[in-house]
């Protein structure tokens, strides 16, 4: 199976779960099931459901991860993806395109996200309407998505809750400010503007001082 490199920066463990629940607009404990499995009870014990995404180290998200649950994100609000049907339809496009991480990369986009509607779309008889609204969903999260390669490289996060269609003003790139969100095109830390904000001076000021529209500024201070 293709892969991603063992020192690559994109598959360090950098994001707590919290943190990570945060970027991806995904509640934690839908996040910590989603990376950790779910425990449940049985006649024999307490028994745990496998992961739908392969963390990089318990408890903590690479890159490659906030990636696979930012796709996963965008059926989140329509369906609330028990985890057994999430799973089964991941490893199903990991099979079909043999490679590893499928939601981070680029051949999912052009040819996973059909194989996995169609097949997610099955195991939950979904209508061919319903599939074609997953489909829309999960290419408008994509497009918010750069590729290299073939892998994915940088992720810009939806900030406005319940709106696909966002300004791109804010990336995570992980050859950058060590992963941690930044403004596009010039590099400043959204924490940055965010402490700055909270010090008194104005959206209009931090947006002169660094150079950027004010929109910029205030997509940062959403998203902080």
């Amino acid at each position: 199976m293709a892969t991603f490199t063992d020192t690559d920066a994109r598959e360090q463990a950098c994001y707590p779960i919290s943190y990570a629940a945060h970027l991806t607009q995904v509640p934690k404990s839908t996040l910590r099931a989603w990376v950790a499995g779910r425990t449940y009870p049985t006649k024999t014990g307490r028994k745990k459901t496998p992961a739908v995404i392969k963390q990089a180290q318990p408890g903590y998200l690479s890159f490659v991860n906030l990636v696979e649950a930012h796709a996963l994100a965008a059926m989140r609000r329509e369906y609330q993806l028990k985890l057994d049907i999430i799973r089964k339809a991941v490893r199903y496009v990991e099979r079909e395109l043999e490679v590893k991480h499928p939601l981070a990369r680029q051949e999912f986009k052009t040819d996973g996200v059909g194989l996995f509607v169609e097949h997610f779309g099955k195991l939950l008889n979904v209508s061919h309407d319903g599939q074609f609204a997953i489909r829309d969903a999960l290419e408008a999260r994509l497009e918010r998505v750069e590729y290299e390669a073939g892998f994915a490289i940088r992720l810009y996060p939806c900030v406005r809750p319940n709106q696909l269609n966002q300004p791109r003003l804010i990336v995570i790139d992980p050859s950058r400010a060590f992963g941690h969100p930044v403004l596009a095109g010039s590099g400043v830390p959204v924490a940055s503007v965010r402490e700055r904000f909270r010090g008194g001076e104005s959206a209009q000021e931090l947006a002169v001082d660094f150079g950027v529209g004010v929109d910029a500024i205030e997509e940062a201070l959403r998203a902080a």
